[in-house]
């Protein structure tokens, strides 16, 4: 008996790298063959630049502070918020 595993217990590995692979494989195979990713990202970033434009005097002061707070992201490519 394996000193490692108590009695009655099967050891149950599992490869994720291989499934990590598998599910990333599968999640663009059901975007099909039209999905254009840097057109999906050019709306993403339409969608957000319109999301906030627009915004009166008040809540632009109250979206830069969350700017800076880290709370939300900026303008900046690759923009994440820090928190």
């Amino acid at each position: 008996m394996d000193q490692n595993h108590a009695p009655g217990v099967i050891p149950f590995t599992i490869d994720l790298t291989f499934e990590e692979a598998r599910r990333r494989a599968e999640v663009v195979a059901a975007l099909g063959p039209d999905w254009d990713p840097v057109t999906a990202l050019h709306d993403e970033e339409a969608a957000y630049a319109l999301l906030y434009s627009g915004l009166d005097a008040d809540q632009q002061r109250t979206y830069d502070m969350l700017v800076a707070a880290g709370v939300f992201p900026g303008g900046e490519p690759g923009r994440a918020a820090a928190h």
